[in-house]
Formats: C-alpha cells, structure tokens, sequence
C-alpha cells in the first residue's frame, strides 16, 4: 500500500530550518571577520601615531640643547598633522610640551587620534642635557 512513499528524503520544513541554522552561523562568522577588521585598523592607527611622535621627538632631538625652545618655565603647542595612513588621511594632533629646568630641559609629545568617536592618545618624552665640563 505504501510502496510509493519515499521517507528518505527532506522534508520542506527540515530544509529551511538548515539553512536558517546555516544562516545563523555564516553571520556570527562575517560579525567576526568586522571586530577582527576594526581591531586591526585600531592597531595600525596606534602604530602610526608611534611613528608620528617618534619623527617628531627625533626632529626636536636633532636641533641640540640650545635651539630647543623652552621660552617660560613651561612650553605647550599644538599641531594638527594630517598623516597618510593606508592610502587614506588620518588626522593626528600632536601637542608639545616643554620645561626648562637648570641644566636640562624635558621635552614630551603626547599625539592625540580619534576612530569611530573615541580618543586615543600616545605619549612620549625625552631628556637633553647640557653637561658643562
């Protein structure tokens, strides 16, 4: 009587229920591919803004103790630097800051950017002295 029914075979319901799971999966996967991509791009951006402060700090190094301006006991200025990145501009804002002590002074880089609305800063410092023989 029932030699014509096959059982082995999916059923409509068991069909999409797959690929809804399938689905489910495939975009848990894409979603991890977006934090990886945005997590690299954060690190990148860091890494360039290193370089920033490194070039920076390794220009003013270069001038000597005495053309290193420190004119008041403490010396801030600002640069906004537009910087290539990936083929794309990524605008750094790089803040110096200078103080004059008796034979030293300190001079700091702290080289603030921004990615999807959040700060992030990087900070370096140096000191140049000038030792009297």
């Amino acid at each position: 009587m029932h030699a014509y029914l096959n059982n082995k075979a999916f059923t409509l319901i068991e069909f999409l229920v797959a690929i809804v799971i399938m689905m489910v999966g495939l975009l848990g996967l894409l979603q991890a591919v977006n934090v990886s991509i945005s997590h690299n791009r954060q690190n990148q951006l860091r890494n360039e803004a290193v370089s920033v402060a490194d070039a920076y700090m390794a220009r003013e190094l270069a001038k000597g103790f005495e053309a290193v301006s420190t004119s008041q006991k403490k010396y801030t200025q600002v640069e906004q630097i537009p910087w290539r990145t990936l083929n794309t501009m990524q605008n750094y804002s790089a803040t110096r800051t200078g103080s004059s002590y008796q034979n030293s002074k300190e001079v700091s880089y702290q080289v603030v950017w921004r990615y999807k609305g959040v700060r992030y800063t990087h900070e370096i410092a140096s000191v140049l002295s000038n030792v009297q023989q």
